[in-house]
């Protein structure tokens, strides 16, 4: 499988070109399923999923122009027929996981079996955006704006060997200063990349390359 890991979408040239350059071909030949099910456990969930689906956040993914866009929710897959929903995801050439509460989404990955499917499938792009690249991590933590409990740490889906923070120094994610992931990222037994919302991981075949027009920093264990 090949991975965008990004904060915040398609937001610049850069990392539009490197999805282009995963898919192998222009994103108007292409087919997506966009997954939007991490941003129901917050406030608004219902409509934000819509906002997701219809293209309308401030993240681009499903707006980019996919020759076909289907939506793979994954709170319903336990009940469908394997068969069916396991063909849909091999046929596609893109899943747009969308953010929101990664560790809801962890569980469901898992839950619904797409977890134990993604390895599998050798030329399919992943991108993530926020909470949907943080789950891909072997371990992952999350941080939160409280003293009392400034990061959590958690087992990810491990299909790819380092951990991700998403929004650096955000003006609206004050839980994700640059100090606030030094301390958790030092609790995290991999390497861990702290990006801003211009910047990107790229993997293929193994091999990491960071997509940037903003700002990035990479934590060692």
């Amino acid at each position: 499988m090949k991975f965008l890991l990004t904060s915040a979408g398609i937001k610049n040239t850069s990392i539009h070109d490197a999805l282009v350059a995963l898919l192998g071909k222009p994103i108007a030949e292409a087919s997506a399923l966009c997954i939007p099910t991490a941003i129901y456990p917050f406030p608004g969930g219902p409509s934000m999923a819509y906002r997701f689906i219809s293209g309308s956040t401030a993240n681009p993914m499903c707006e980019l122009g996919w020759k076909s866009l289907g939506v793979l929710e994954l709170t319903a897959l336990p009940s469908i027929k394997e068969g069916y929903w396991i063909a849909a995801v091999q046929e596609a050439d893109a899943l747009l996981v969308n953010g929101g509460d990664v560790l809801y989404l962890c569980g469901w990955m898992r839950e619904s079996g797409l977890a134990d499917l993604l390895p599998s499938l050798r030329e399919t792009v992943y991108v993530g955006v926020s909470a949907g690249s943080m789950v891909t991590a072997p371990i992952f933590g999350e941080t939160y704006d409280d003293p009392d409990t400034p990061f959590v740490i958690d087992k990810g889906l491990g299909l790819v060997d380092f951990a991700l923070l998403p929004h650096l120094d955000h003006e609206d994610h004050p839980e994700s200063s640059t100090a606030n992931v030094e301390k958790m990222a030092a609790e995290v037994p991999v390497p861990t990349y702290a990006i801003d919302d211009e910047t990107a991981v790229k993997v293929t075949d193994g091999t990491v390359e960071v997509v940037s027009e903003g700002r990035w920093k990479l934590f060692t264990a």
